[in-house]
């Protein structure tokens, strides 16, 4: 495993390009993808905040570890399970979209109670250098109401649920490859899970910039959702 800064910088300058390339071809094919796109472009802005965090870290800046630790954890507990939920939306039939925008709702109250109190209780959140990993650990607000493995249970259904149950093929991909991401992580990294997962995560994110989704298939009329019209 060779996870460093220069794993998350050169994970970061790859899928910016890339994701803005995604961007600009759902744009021009079918718009209700644009969120669903979009997310190579959160990834990268992710990886870049780790990449900091592995920087700062190793020239003992405590404060700037604890703040780009902060905006890394910023899309694991909000980015992730409102913006996942809120991109399959768009591909969803109209009898459909309710159901994905209240686990965008629920992921929304999930990771604000879990993201917010690190503002208010100095070391809730604590990171740690592994050599090949980082570990971001420390206390949870949920932990003294219903406990870690049920959250985190929660948490990976509002975040791969949509995905695995939408009605749109490459959405169900994407959800597949992210899932045997978090099996690989639960198997061999539980260690330091939530960077080797959003890292795994953001390496899945490429099939959302190869797979041509954008492009309406010929015969069909390009498809624009109301809401990015």
């Amino acid at each position: 495993m060779c996870f460093s800064a220069a794993a998350s910088f050169t994970a970061a300058s790859v899928l910016a390009p890339l994701g803005v390339a995604s961007l600009v071809r759902a744009w021009r094919g079918e718009r209700r993808y644009l969120a669903l796109a979009t997310l190579p472009v959160l990834f990268s802005v992710q990886q870049l905040m780790e990449g900091f965090v592995w920087r700062f870290g190793a020239i003992g800046d405590a404060a700037a570890v604890e703040r780009f630790s902060l905006a890394y954890m910023f899309f694991s507990w909000l980015a992730w399970p409102v913006w996942v939920p809120f991109s399959v939306y768009f591909l969803e039939p109209g009898r459909r979209r309710p159901i994905y925008l209240v686990l965008a709702i629920a992921g929304g109250l999930l990771g604000g109670l879990q993201y917010v109190p690190y503002f208010a209780h100095e070391g809730w959140l604590t990171t740690r250098f592994l050599g090949a990993a980082i570990s971001y650990e420390g206390t949870e607000l949920l932990d003294y109401v219903i406990g870690r493995d049920f959250t985190y249970a929660i948490y990976l259904f509002v975040v791969i649920g949509p995905l695995l149950l939408s009605s749109d093929k490459d959405a169900r991909v994407f959800g597949v490859l992210v899932a045997l991401v978090f099996v690989a992580t639960y198997l061999f990294f539980q260690f330091a899970y939530i960077s080797v997962f959003c890292f795994g995560g953001a390496l899945m994110s490429l099939y959302l910039v190869w797979r041509p989704f954008s492009t309406p298939p010929r015969g069909r009329a390009t498809t624009t959702s109301p809401a990015l019209a």
